[in-house]
């Protein structure tokens, strides 16, 4: 499929205003980590879910011995995100652009 110049504009255009921020997103990383907001943001809730559970039922049986090494493996597993943020943004924006030039040869048929 291939897209005129004024076609990958527009999709261009249009995926400048979808993407995700990088900055955002370490942003929520760095002050709301505990709370995978980055990840809520990153559109990944299931995972979000996933390390507020971990993370916060760590917290919650740390009065028990088993939540601390709970509690230790979810702040591993949101310090190993910082890593993987641009990717996951990469991979979100390349979908996007894939999608969004769908869209406009579709409507230019």
């Amino acid at each position: 499929m291939e897209l005129s110049t004024q076609q990958q504009m527009l999709v261009e255009q249009r995926l400048t205003n979808e993407k995700k921020s990088s900055g955002v997103a370490y942003l929520l990383w760095f002050f709301l980590g505990g709370f995978a907001a980055h990840r809520f943001y990153l559109g990944y809730s299931g995972i979000a879910a996933a390390q507020l559970a971990l993370i916060w039922g760590g917290v919650l049986l740390s009065a028990v011995v088993i939540g601390i090494p709970l509690l230790i493996a979810g702040f591993i597993w949101v310090f190993i995100d910082v890593f993987l943020i641009g990717g996951l943004i990469e991979s979100d924006t390349n979908q996007k652009r894939a999608r969004i030039a769908n869209e406009v040869s579709l409507m230019t048929k």
